[in-house]
């Protein structure tokens, strides 16, 4: 990654501007608080509507070359809508891929979205009936649609019905609910209409399983004590003289009280503020969300999933073509892993992610 350097102070005070209103006004969690941009990156966009979406986005989400993914409701009548009035309103349930266009072209990527659905069903997937589950492609940039009317009408050789998967500029986008983002990773076994157990190009996922935290006492064995002060009690050590703000080496960064992993060498950055800075984490149900009102301005605090550990904090002054999020993490709530030990240490199935 290249050295992207930014003002810190002046991106605290902006979030903290653009977030003080929200946390008056929002009955959202602080993760919905602060997301990522990516109309300036580089990457690209797509928005495809495949009947219910907790399914659709779990597929997608899983895959090698796409960054990130949400629910929610696109190209209806009106600008704003939910999930209770979307039959009146006229959306579809859509899931928003963001990808990397170097790792999944996006040919490869309509080719497996139209293997997850049956195109020749109108306002159906499955047992799900209603106009809401109709199939779409809604794209963002007109270069796309030559790609999509191609891959369609190969696709169109597979069946004697007339596909009937809308094909349109996206007119419209409202997040869903919190409830509806991830919903299969919070709920296993919840109920999905596409397959899962055959993903092509398959991410290695991070299991909370595999993973536990320590009691009190045996953190403070393992810890020094500034790490036990960072991870335990919400301390902050000190800009530029913490162990990996300058650190440049391939690898993996993992909770230091669990050993869950976090980040990749490959998503820090240097962001001048004088702690580690990532763009995002390994994966995105691997940190929990809390809102810090702590200093004068509120900020979004950031911890780990199985360890609950302190980390840091996440801000919007991140780099504009990876998102535009920064994830400031203290290195006393971190254990780097070299590339070249991630096998021995147990975190061979993470090396694919660095390549």
């Amino acid at each position: 990654m290249g050295t992207t350097r930014t003002n810190p102070i002046v991106g605290i005070l902006l979030l903290g501007l653009l977030l003080a209103g929200a946390f008056l006004a929002s009955t959202q969690s602080a993760q919905a608080l602060v997301r990522p941009n990516f109309a300036n990156s580089r990457y690209k966009e797509i928005y495809l509507a495949g009947g219910c979406f907790w399914g659709t986005q779990a597929y997608f989400d899983r895959m090698m070359g796409v960054v990130y993914t949400s629910v929610g409701y696109a190209n209806g009548q009106t600008e704003e809508t939910d999930y209770y009035s979307i039959a009146e309103t006229g959306h579809a349930e859509t899931v928003y891929v963001v990808y990397d266009p170097e790792e999944l072209p996006l040919e490869e990527l309509l080719t497996y979205y139209y293997g997850i659905i049956d195109p020749t069903l109108l306002n159906q997937q499955a047992w799900d009936i209603g106009t809401q589950y109709r199939t779409g492609i809604y794209y963002v940039d007109e270069e796309d649609l030559d790609i999509i009317r191609k891959v369609t009408e190969e696709e169109q050789k597979k069946y004697q019905k007339f596909i009937v998967t809308e094909i349109q500029p996206l007119r419209n986008y409202i997040l869903a609910e919190d409830f509806h983002q991830d919903y299969l990773v919070k709920n296993p076994g919840g109920y999905c209409h596409v397959d899962l157990s055959s993903i092509p190009r398959e991410k290695p996922w991070v299991d909370a399983a595999d993973y536990q935290k320590p009691s009190l006492e045996e953190i403070r064995e393992k810890l020094t004590a500034e790490q036990f002060a960072i991870t335990q009690h919400n301390d902050t050590e000190y800009a530029f003289e913490n162990e990996y703000w300058d650190h440049d080496e391939l690898g993996i960064y993992v909770d230091i009280v669990t050993g869950e992993p976090l980040f990749l060498s490959i998503d820090k950055y240097d962001s001048g503020c004088g702690w580690p800075s990532f763009t995002r984490p390994i994966q995105s149900d691997v940190i929990t969300y809390e809102e810090d009102h702590t200093l004068f301005i509120p900020r979004i605090e950031v911890r780990s999933r199985v360890g609950d550990s302190h980390l840091g904090h996440v801000f919007a002054d991140g780099p504009r073509d990876e998102g535009g999020l920064r994830y400031c993490i203290n290195s006393g709530a971190l254990e780097f892993i070299p590339y070249d030990l991630m096998e021995a240490r147990g975190y061979g199935q993470f090396m694919s992610l660095l390549k």
